[in-house]
């Protein structure tokens, strides 16, 4: 009966071990999942502001004066 006592400890032991880094991978994941949200918004955010640089600096060549050479 031993035996069956000390691997019933040893599985006990194993599952807190397990139980444990579940517990931590689930962090992890939440942490991470955070973190994504986050660049996500700050990408979407470089992008207008890429987009409104792009729209300022876009005018009609035609419009503009003739370089000095001219």
């Amino acid at each position: 009966m031993d035996a069956i006592e000390q691997r019933l400890a040893d599985l006990e032991v194993r599952l807190t071990f397990i139980d444990d880094t579940v517990q931590a991978l689930a962090a992890a994941d939440a942490e991470q999942a955070m973190r994504i949200v986050e660049l996500e918004r700050l990408l979407h955010l470089l992008r207008q502001e890429l987009q409104s640089v792009r729209l300022g600096s876009a005018s009609d060549p035609h419009n503009e004066p003739p370089p000095p050479h001219y």
